[in-house]
């Protein structure tokens, strides 16, 4: 006796889509997130005031955020923010453009990889915090330096990701395009490029951190703005509550930066399920 499947009942079997229960799961973790944030915060405020610390050493978040709107009110750091922005955003646009650059010829040239790519390595292996002063001295004390060094501190991410996505290229691909008698160039943007793209976000993903971290290392050594400059002077004045109110400044520019890249990303990947 045979048994017959209606349309009904297959789709009865057919399992429900696992997109709810992963936006469920992203939903949980983000207030689980929330909730760890907020234990350390009541947990921070808390110990603080119970075993007296004093504020030159550790002030509680409260202070910290007297300290942030004070400052944003005054209009000082949003200033000296300005600054620390524009370079960072100026010095990773021009070691993104080098970088991907430098990274493409590398891979199209043979001789290039044998030349250039030794400097560059040689260059990136040299601490930022050595070479700043250096680079300081060079260009000045002014926001040009600090484009340098940000450049510096950025690059070497990209162009190895650019150089790693284009040589990962499936030979089939390029025998297919050689087969066909297609020029370097369609090769290269037909091919090489849309496969190297996730590789050179990935780079760039992980750049703009280095080129905020570049830009108040540039003002710590020289400076007369900047939020790496208001670091300082806090330093000097024992103000550690606007110290944590500077950083809190930085770990929301990081995270912003950092969420519109993959925004970026997946604009432009949407064919990449890993995007």
């Amino acid at each position: 006796m045979t048994t017959v499947m209606t349309a009904s009942d297959a789709q009865g079997k057919i399992r429900p889509s696992s997109k709810p229960r992963k936006k469920g799961l992203d939903r949980h973790a983000r207030l689980i997130s929330i909730a760890g944030f907020v234990f350390l915060i009541a947990f921070w405020e808390v110990s603080v005031r119970l075993f007296s610390v004093p504020n030159y050493i550790l002030p509680p978040p409260s202070e910290v955020a007297v300290a942030l709107y004070r400052g944003i009110a005054s209009g000082l750091l949003i200033y000296h923010f300005g600054f620390t922005a524009f370079q960072t955003l100026t010095g990773f646009a021009i070691a993104a453009v080098v970088g991907v650059l430098i990274g493409t010829l590398v891979t199209q040239f043979k001789i290039l990889d044998l030349v250039v790519y030794p400097w560059v390595v040689s260059i990136q292996t040299l601490p930022k915090v050595a070479i700043a002063p250096l680079i300081i001295v060079w260009a000045g004390y002014g926001i040009q330096s600090k484009i340098i060094i940000v450049m510096l501190s950025s690059l070497f991410p990209i162009l190895v990701n650019t150089i790693v996505g284009m040589r990962s290229c499936d030979q089939g691909k390029l025998d297919l395009m050689r087969s066909l008698q297609a020029t370097r160039w369609e090769t290269f943007r037909k091919v090489q490029l849309p496969n190297a793209l996730p590789f050179i976000f990935a780079g760039l993903n992980v750049s703009i951190i280095f080129a905020i971290l570049g830009s108040i290392v540039g003002e710590f050594v020289g400076s007369r703005a900047g939020l790496g400059n208001q670091i300082l002077e806090a330093n000097v004045q024992f103000n550690v509550a606007l110290i944590f109110a500077v950083l809190v400044i930085l770990g929301l520019f990081g995270l912003t930066l950092s969420t519109i890249m993959r925004a970026i990303q997946k604009r432009v990947l949407f064919w990449h399920s890993a995007s």
